[in-house]
């Protein structure tokens, strides 16, 4: 089996080309990651070959698909939920860190549609809980520090960093930083708690994706994207590393506690 890869190196302006180098190699199927806006470019460049996306809402709002029972197009996929519980894990952090008055919100300008996603759910659910918000923007490395040298000097009182395939593939990164400026920060995915990081609330990536592997495996059998209901993710996990914890002098309220998945010590 021969596989060909495209990476969009965070260039949305890139997708709609590797889009259209793809569907000229005529695959017997398509998989998309990392936002929303790869699957778009995809459905806009075939109406015929088969598309299994990986994405973070609704797909039906996003216009990928029809219904999510039944696609009835050339495309398929997971929703992870991981954009929709921005509200949620917000209202986690303020939970873990009910003395803050101000967070800062970090998103990636390069990921629009995400970025849109972010910002709809948390600054409504930050007024209600009465929070103000600093809108921190990121699409490099060498971006992210500067955000963080921004935090370094106005020292908001928490961080919710939205969800992004980039800043998933910078963890290690965004958690020493977030340590070394001592503030409380929430990620959308495990693998950050696991590095260091404060505390997730999210879906299991590692199952979405072998899910994913799942439907292109049915689909190279012979199987239509219209006959495979969109899957959507069930099971949200919300892990806290308690070494991050008492390091930034926070004590974990018995509720928390009673509804975390997972304590790393």
């Amino acid at each position: 089996m021969l596989v060909e890869f495209r990476w969009g190196e965070n260039k949305a302006d890139h997708l709609a080309e590797m889009a259209a180098e793809l569907v000229r190699l005529r695959p017997a199927v398509i998989i998309t990651t990392g936002g929303p806006s790869a699957a778009l470019a995809v459905k806009a460049a075939t109406t015929t070959i088969p598309v299994v996306f990986l994405v973070g809402e609704d797909p039906t709002r996003l216009g990928l698909v029809s219904s999510l029972n039944r696609p009835s197009g050339n495309l398929t996929g997971i929703n992870l939920f991981a954009n929709e519980l921005e509200a949620k894990r917000l209202a986690l952090l303020h939970q873990l860190v009910p003395q803050a008055a101000g967070v800062a919100i970090l998103v990636n300008p390069a990921d629009m549609v995400n970025t849109e996603t972010t910002l709809r759910e948390v600054e409504p659910a930050a007024r209600m809980i009465g929070l103000q918000v600093q809108i921190l923007k990121a699409r490099t490395a060498r971006e992210i520090t500067d955000a963080f040298t921004t935090i370094g000097q106005d020292r908001p009182d928490a961080l919710l960093v939205g969800a992004s395939a980039f800043f998933n593939t910078r963890y290690v990164q965004l958690a020493q930083l977030a340590a070394f400026h001592r503030v409380p920060a929430t990620y959308s995915f495990r693998e950050a708690p696991e590095v260091g990081g404060l505390m997730s609330y999210g879906p299991s990536i590692a199952d979405a994706y072998r899910q994913w592997a799942v439907y292109a495996g049915r689909i190279l059998k012979g199987a239509r994207p219209a006959d495979l209901p969109v899957m959507q993710a069930s099971k949200f996990e919300l892990v806290i590393n308690l070494t991050n914890a008492k390091l930034l002098g926070l004590t974990l309220p018995p509720s928390l506690l009673a509804t975390a998945d997972e304590v790393i010590e």
